[in-house]
């Protein structure tokens, strides 16, 4: 007969079997491994609903660079079934290293617009922001702003922006030469060069900080960047300072660019990947884009938070993003001709 110390062994080892067998409800529902250069903080609401709509578990790995490339040397054995990122730059990477696959999905294609998918399928924007002027309250009085207008001489010395190889900045100058070649897009640049109060360095926040602090009348930035700062204790000084205007090409309207998704390659659990894509793409995730990280959602009907919306209406250029990220190259060449960053 076994001892009182055999049995209870016996017992705690059935326990810890019961519960190392027992499936949850995600693991039930199986798991999708995501790659991304996102920050955990601003996605990781997204997944924890994704997992309560579906039962499916979200495993990440985060990295500021180098995705592509791991994915790429993981090759066939990768555990990668999602890479989301922000940038058609970085998608059109993705695209370029053969990591992809095309996403098929009549749900995709009905939610997204055309604009903001590859032509191939090969990435989908999820959620899109614009790159807009944050202008000082005090020493800007116009509401409305061209891009071509930042080489005007007016804003000599006037001007605050990070730097020209910024992916951000990048898609900006590529469009600029999709619009009107790469001769007057080198024109246009070295104007604005001329314009700079400074070297570009730091982030878009801190264009809105120097803007505060007199350094600069004007700066580059994202949309969404304004209304963190807004709600931020130790950053609300620089969005008082500011307000923002949403410029436009002469010949269309503002330039928005994409935080997108991309199906592996060789994705081991594609229909759960499928499954993430599509919810991204849905209701649930379209409001959470809104409200928890102020972007644009991509789908139609979608209320954009009352603070990104007090910008103004919203009229996104109508290049394809695609045809953007063609020039992607010749404007990073561009930014070195001219010595933009010096």
């Amino acid at each position: 007969m076994p001892s009182n110390k055999a049995r209870l062994l016996a017992s705690a080892l059935g326990a810890s079997l019961i519960a190392f067998c027992a499936p949850s409800l995600a693991s039930a529902q199986g798991e999708v491994n995501v790659y991304t250069y996102r920050e955990q903080k601003l996605i990781q609401p997204l997944f924890d609903a994704f997992t309560k709509d579906t039962g499916i578990k979200v495993n990440v790995v985060s990295a500021s660079s180098g995705l592509e490339q791991r994915i790429k040397t993981e090759g066939a054995n990768s555990p990668a079934d999602v890479l989301l990122t922000v940038d058609i730059g970085r998608l059109e990477d993705a695209v370029q290293a053969g990591i992809t696959q095309p996403i098929k999905s009549a749900v995709v294609d009905k939610t997204v617009p055309a604009q903001y998918r590859d032509p191939e399928g090969h990435w989908v924007g999820v959620s899109t922001r614009a790159r807009v002027v944050y202008a000082s309250k005090d020493r800007v009085k116009q509401d409305a702003i061209t891009y071509e207008e930042l080489a005007d001489p007016k804003w000599k010395g006037k001007i605050c922006i990070r730097s020209g190889q910024h992916i951000y900045n990048n898609a900006l100058i590529a469009a600029m030469i999709a619009k009107h070649g790469e001769a007057k897009a080198e024109e246009w640049l070295r104007g604005v060069k001329a314009n700079l109060a400074q070297k570009p360095s730091g982030g878009d926040r801190e264009q809105a900080r120097d803007v505060a602090a007199g350094k600069c009348d004007i700066g580059i930035g994202n949309t969404y960047y304004w209304a963190l700062m807004k709600n931020s204790a130790n950053q609300k000084d620089w969005a008082e300072a500011t307000r923002v205007i949403l410029p436009t090409f002469a010949d269309g309207g503002t330039h928005v660019n994409v935080s997108g998704v991309v199906l592996a390659k060789n994705a081991p659990n594609k229909a759960n990947a499928m499954k993430l894509i599509e919810w991204l793409a849905g209701d649930t995730a379209q409001h959470m884009y809104a409200d928890t990280n102020y972007e644009y959602p991509v789908k139609t009907g979608i209320k954009v938070n009352d603070i990104i919306a007090g910008y103004g209406p919203l009229k996104p250029d109508t290049l394809p993003l695609a045809k953007i990220a063609e020039y992607k190259k010749a404007a990073a060449n561009l930014v070195d001709k001219v010595g933009f960053d010096n």
